[in-house]
């Protein structure tokens, strides 16, 4: 078998039983045999290589992973049969006012927010790891600042922030004015 099929061999099942994105410097720790180049050229013929099937391989969050392919969802969902979240639209602000003006306080979340408590909102976000506190703000009584994760990006599908839509395409898409 020649070096760069075996390879691929190896990096097809790193991103199978990873469970999450892996970043290329991971990668390249765990197989450091080749260059980060060589590590990328074969992810790229794997991504063809997976073009056509049920899962396929995307590059979120800074790095790699396998996924169920969008048009095979409603099987999977079948099969998986999970806990139902349920995105309410006070999840779904809170958490975008997190992504687009990170890092922000509770406090300050709760001002864009029209002086609504977010504080249980922000429990449930920080319990399914969508946003962590990434610090303290220097001010008197040091509140908590919040981000938000890699699994954020990963659970919606983005490579980083820079992905997110400008805040203008959400005025025009929603009509008004936006967070």
């Amino acid at each position: 078998m020649e070096k760069g099929s075996y390879y691929k061999k190896v990096l097809e099942a790193l991103l199978f039983c990873s469970g999450k994105a892996l970043k290329l410097r991971e990668l390249s720790g765990l197989i450091p045999e080749l260059s980060s180049k060589e590590i990328s050229l074969l992810i790229e013929e794997l991504k063809r290589d997976y073009e056509d099937r049920g899962v396929r391989i995307v590059e979120v969050a800074g790095g790699f992973r396998v996924e169920t392919a969008p048009e095979v969802a409603e099987f999977i969902r079948n099969y998986l049969n999970p806990k139902s979240f349920r995105w309410t639209k006070p999840l779904l602000e809170t958490l975008a006012i997190v992504a687009y003006y990170q890092p922000i306080t509770r406090a300050e979340i709760s001002a864009k927010r029209g002086g609504i408590e977010v504080g249980p909102l922000l429990k449930i976000l920080l319990e399914r790891g969508l946003i962590r506190v990434v610090g303290k703000k220097p001010i008197p009584g040091r509140p908590a600042l919040y981000g938000t994760t890699n699994f954020f990006l990963e659970y919606f599908g983005l490579k980083s922030l820079d992905d997110l839509p400008p805040l203008k395409e959400l005025d025009r898409l929603k009509g008004e004015e936006v967070i």
